[in-house]
């Protein structure tokens, strides 16, 4: 096995020596735009949650809360071993889906069906960009041979879908049918 210096990465690659740092610093990036996203969401998911009305809704929402906070901690343990600092970079994606859902909870009726429901799309919406975010940054930790941060995004991937589907669940049995019989 070659040893490594300190100019040379800490990990295998399975790209070429050309495609190498520009997608690397790629990675970096999204990961960066992930981690804003993330600490943005320990902030405002108090607000989802004391605006919903269904005690099933809060509690999916604190549980995804406390997710989050993991999610955070897993994306410092990555950089640390990336040997990068943990920088953020402001996720305008994730900015922009925390205001609509602020926009949801000041549009609709406190302690309603209604507005849960529009906690749910809204939070909904979250997930799904998560999904995305972390399911690309598998792929490119991957091809950059990047298996233990691999491993770790997998894991959180696995946690947002879940949280996906509880919501989806939340809506399904209960808050949608209660909902539409509100006046």
């Amino acid at each position: 096995m070659k040893k490594e210096t300190n100019s040379e990465p800490k990990f295998k690659t399975k790209t070429t020596a050309v495609a190498e740092p520009a997608l690397f610093e790629l990675f970096l990036d999204c990961l960066r735009d992930i981690y804003w996203a993330e600490n943005h969401l320990v902030k405002t998911l108090p607000k989802m949650s004391q605006a919903a009305n269904s005690k099933k809704l809060v509690s999916a929402i604190e549980q995804h809360l406390a997710q989050t906070v993991e999610h955070v901690s897993r994306l410092e343990q990555i950089f640390g071993l990336l040997g990068q600092k943990n920088i953020a970079k402001k996720c305008d994606a994730m900015e922009g889906l925390t205001k609509e859902g602020e926009g949801v909870i000041e549009s609709t009726d406190a302690g309603t069906a209604t507005r849960d429901v529009g906690i749910i799309l809204s939070s909904q919406k979250v997930e799904h960009y998560e999904i995305a975010a972390y399911s690309g940054l598998i792929q490119l930790a991957t091809t950059l041979g990047l298996e233990e941060p691999a491993g770790i995004l997998e894991q959180t991937l696995a946690e947002e879908q879940e949280s996906d589907q509880l919501l989806t669940s939340i809506a399904e049995n209960d808050i949608v049918y209660q909902a539409s019989q509100e006046a």
